[in-house]
């Protein structure tokens, strides 16, 4: 599953603008490594970035897509979400969203929500500094998962 053709070119302009202004060349492997993290829904990892990459780009290293995945989340490109085992997750969509993750088979989806958006931060957060924003994470079992999940109780 992919974000809609309108919305990766509004990614990859932004990145073309962002970088440019940064006086970052945009070379090949960037363009590359940002367009497969801006057209994917699926959150992924740095391992799962690289591989999508070196498809098309077999001289692409993991070091190169980690430098630039890092110098565009420094750039505001893109977001990080919580570290899920032993990897960090990428987010291309930087707008407000929150999001739903599976915890049984990891599925990480974004989804908008104003009820959540109008949210007050907590005193409590406030104490701590100055909120500069807010994402709600919901955890749960995704529709796939619920599914399996309850047919194996029917068959136990």
């Amino acid at each position: 599953m992919s974000v809609d053709e309108a919305e990766l070119e509004r990614r990859m302009a932004r990145y073309v603008e962002v970088s440019r202004r940064a006086g970052l060349k945009l070379t090949h492997q960037r363009l590359e490594i940002f367009r497969e993290l801006a057209a994917s829904v699926e959150h992924p990892d740095a391992e799962t970035v690289y591989q999508g990459v070196r498809r098309r780009v077999p001289t692409v290293s993991l070091d190169t897509v980690y430098r630039t995945l890092w110098r565009m989340h420094d750039l505001g490109l893109i977001t990080t979400l919580f570290p899920r085992q032993d990897s960090l997750r990428f987010d291309a969509n930087v707008g407000q969203h929150h999001h739903f993750v599976c915890t049984a088979c990891g599925l990480a989806r974004d989804f908008e929500s104003e009820e959540l958006d109008s949210l007050a931060v907590p005193d409590e957060a406030s104490e701590l500094g100055q909120a500069q924003s807010a994402q709600v994470i919901i955890k749960g079992l995704c529709a796939n998962c619920a599914t399996a999940r309850s047919a194996n109780q029917a068959r136990e």
